[in-house]
């Protein structure tokens, strides 16, 4: 128990604590939840297993407060350090964990666990040392205030600053950072006895000596955890606020990774680049204006520039350190086609972009990544196709990147339906690309197709004699049931998951 109340500058520096400390626990649970869906996949699901495990811990560290009965500020500044430490290296030890071992998904509840059982104890603890200085009325009040004020300030820094200038795991060394302040801190406000003081001070100063150390060392430590996580040499890694950019690079072979997910390999990339492209150039009379959504990298908008009669090409991909990286040290690769002075880039989520303007395009290509969570897979729904479709010139043709027809057969096929039920006319079709295997697409029109033109020079994988092998499926890709993917239900994400799942179980 305290042998005295707070002094009222004692006091009024706890309260500003209890802001500082919610702000902490939420980036902890921000930080587990994004390197949940960012290594894991699947944002909404991951999200919501780490905020109710957070959540449920955090009743588990308040109901264990009411056995601790002495020495509440020392137990306070304990537990304080302990919060610092775990929290502040949860992001280091979830990377490694999924780098190093195959139980990432038990680590991650453990140290979510652990964290949110700490960051339980720290408030009741706090209010049983501010109840001899403040009337218990005005004190829940006030510090409950503060413990949201904290968790909003926590909630706008983490996406607008902590992650695009700290990325995750500076984000959460950073933070365990200001916990072990506070703990420090905490042991000057109050008369403890000297040999308490002391060893709190010394616990305190160490967290803070091996989290700077850790802030010191992270870029080094995330360089050697990427490289555990890929076969080749990494060449570039950078997390950018939209996702974790990264390029390996062996002799002739450069691949880029996005969140961990292969891309493309430079040894094949232009099999699954001739093929998502030109079918739908080649079906359309005179393309002058095309749009591709996604296809950061440029390898589409080269194949594009193949045409003659393009006379405009308008690049639409969210990431804009994407296209600044295929821009400039990886413009090779694309033959420098993001420079093309017909070639116009605008860093923008697809959707908001066909909402606004009015133009109409001849040709459009859609390379967005695999519908692997909730934010992508709302640009394979019947919303997005619909929004698309009032943006077309007549005659127009659209290409679809739509997964593997083999390895993802429902997926597929619902994204087929959802164009089907958007009013689209439309043909299947699919190229072998070693680096992935059979990889599907779909050509899609409003109005029946004609016949196609001829090839333009510098295409190395198709001709006019394999083009119609293209659009024969194999027996084995036979059309399923599959749902409409719409809006509201998101059914594409679950089936492409599902998919998945059974592959790898086989």
């Amino acid at each position: 128990m305290l042998a005295s109340p707070p002094s009222a500058s004692a006091a009024r520096a706890l309260f500003a604590s209890v802001v500082l400390i919610a702000s902490c626990g939420l980036v902890y649970e921000l930080v587990a939840g994004a390197l949940a869906s960012y290594l894991l996949g699947n944002s909404v699901t991951w999200f919501s297993l780490v905020i109710g495990a957070y959540l449920s811990a955090m009743g588990v560290g308040s109901w264990l407060s009411q056995h601790i009965e002495r020495n509440l500020v020392a137990r306070f500044v304990e537990i304080e350090i302990a919060v610092a430490v775990i929290g502040g290296f949860s992001a280091p030890i979830l990377y490694a964990g999924f780098a190093l071992t195959p139980s990432f998904r038990p680590l991650l509840f453990v140290v979510v666990g652990l964290v949110g059982i700490g960051v339980g104890l720290e408030l009741p603890l706090l209010l049983r040392v501010l109840e001899r200085h403040t009337p218990f009325k005005a004190l829940v009040a006030r510090a409950l205030f503060l413990d949201y004020i904290g968790a909003f300030a926590a909630s706008v820094a983490f996406p607008l600053v902590l992650v695009p200038q700290l990325g995750l795991l500076r984000s959460s060394l950073a933070l365990g950072l200001v916990n072990a302040a506070v703990a420090l801190w905490t042991t000057f406000l109050f008369d403890l006895p000297e040999a308490v003081a002391t060893r709190l001070r010394l616990l305190a100063s160490a967290a803070i000596v091996a989290l700077a150390c850790g802030l010191a060392g992270a870029s080094a430590f995330e360089a050697r955890m990427d490289q555990s996580l890929y076969d080749d040499p990494v060449a570039y890694a950078e997390r950018t606020p939209y996702q974790r950019l990264v390029v390996t690079h062996d002799g002739d072979d450069t691949r880029l990774y996005l969140d961990g997910n292969l891309q493309f390999s430079s040894l094949d990339e232009y099999r699954y680049h001739e093929a998502l492209v030109h079918p739908s150039l080649l079906w359309h009379a005179s393309p002058r204006r095309v749009l591709v959504l996604g296809g950061g990298d440029g390898l589409a908008v080269r194949e594009v520039l193949k045409h003659g009669s393009v006379e405009s090409v308008d690049l639409v991909d969210l990431d804009p350190a994407m296209t600044a990286l295929f821009a400039g040290r990886y413009q090779t690769l694309n033959g420098g086609s993001l420079s093309d002075p017909r070639v116009h880039v605008d860093n923008a989520d697809a959707m908001r972009f066909l909402e606004a303007g009015d133009t109409r395009w001849d040709t459009v290509i859609i390379d967005f990544p695999d519908p692997n969570d909730y934010s992508l897979g709302k640009l394979y729904t019947t919303h997005f196709y619909r929004l698309l479709r009032a943006r077309l010139a007549p005659g127009a043709t659209v290409a679809v990147q739509a997964t593997s027809p083999y390895y993802a057969a429902q997926a597929y096929w619902c994204i087929v339906h959802t164009l089907d039920a958007s009013g689209f006319e439309t043909r299947p079709y699919q190229q072998w690309v070693p680096a992935f295997g059979m990889w599907g697409f779909v050509l899609a029109s409003v109005e029946p197709l004609g016949e196609p033109r001829s090839f333009p020079p510098g295409v190395r994988s198709l001709d006019a004699a394999s083009l119609p092998a293209l659009f024969a499926m194999p027996p084995d890709t036979e059309r399923p049931e599959a749902p409409v993917n719409r809006l509201d239900n998101q059914a594409l994400v679950r089936l492409y998951e599902e998919d998945w799942r059974s592959m790898g179980a086989r």
